[in-house]
């Protein structure tokens, strides 16, 4: 088995993860061996970081950093805790569950941008650590605003999350391409004509191509990131969830998704119009 087959030992990684905080003191640390990996594989991926290179960082030995780190699987194990705690979020106070998941995804996807090796350390059984559940438990707090129910609360946030890490893998690649060939994605395309040549036997993608469909595409985060969050609105609105808030906060109608006017007296607003109100009370009639 290579280093980069290997798995992270579950209880180790679960000690260093959630152990004491080291002291601050001169030299090496687990904390600076850390953040050394991090800029190896900022620089040259994943694939490419190793405990050789990392020591490297440090003019020492592979051995010296054993001291701290058993070895690559831990340490990208505490590598993908580091950088999520590079984004802390901010209070969600006052946000409906289409704000608060929205400037989730988007902190999301910014640090994937940033730290693009960070897909490819993705899988079922990885250890998060405290940064990683501090994300997930505020992504859970402000779906949990949308009345769903629990098991449901939980496929909405790992929906939105999947479909941040799918669009941040798919923009990795292509930027890791470039990087390796000096061609970007759009010239390298551009340059198949012995491809669009044979393309006339497809009508339908024949006729969106030459109608200027391909010319200028949408872009991919955003246009997914709406539908996907308006499939959730769709949800809530046919299942007539009733919505908790704060009395002083605006938030976002739980049928139509509009802004509600924060601020006003007694019972938190759910509905921005006696329409939509109506509309969730004949669901939930229909729905018995």
């Amino acid at each position: 088995m290579t280093e980069d087959d290997a798995q992270p030992d579950p209880e180790r990684a679960i000690e260093l993860l959630w152990g004491a905080p080291e002291p601050d003191r001169p030299g090496l640390s687990l904390g600076r061996v850390v953040a050394a990996a991090i800029e190896v594989a900022d620089d040259e991926g994943l694939a490419a970081l190793s405990m050789r290179k990392v020591a490297e960082r440090f003019g020492t030995t592979t051995m010296s950093l054993y001291r701290y780190v058993p070895g690559k699987a831990e340490l990208v194990e505490l590598m993908r805790d580091a950088v999520h705690g590079e984004f802390p979020m901010e209070s969600s106070a006052g946000l409906g569950w289409r704000e608060g998941l929205e400037r989730w995804a988007r902190q999301a996807w910014k640090m994937h941008r940033r730290h693009p090796w960070l897909v490819h350390s993705a899988g079922t059984r990885r250890l998060p650590g405290p940064n990683i559940m501090a994300g997930y438990d505020h992504a859970l707090d402000v779906a949990s605003r949308s009345g769903l129910e629990p098991a449901q609360v939980i496929a909405v946030v790992n929906l939105v999350g999947g479909f941040v890490e799918s669009v941040a893998r798919q923009a990795g690649e292509a930027a890791e391409l470039q990087r390796r060939t000096g061609v970007s994605h759009e010239r390298w395309w551009s340059e198949r004509e012995s491809l669009f040549e044979r393309l006339d036997r497809y009508p339908a993608l024949e006729a969106l191509w030459k109608s200027g469909g391909m010319d200028t595409p949408l872009d991919a985060f955003e246009f997914g990131l709406n539908r996907t969050l308006d499939g959730v609105r769709m949800l809530i609105e046919d299942q007539g969830c009733e919505v908790t808030r704060d009395e002083s906060e605006g938030g976002e109608c739980v049928v139509c998704g509009n802004p509600l006017g924060g601020g006003g007296r007694g019972r938190p607003r759910d509905y921005c119009s006696r329409a939509c109100q109506q509309r969730a009370y004949r669901r939930r009639q229909a729905r018995g």
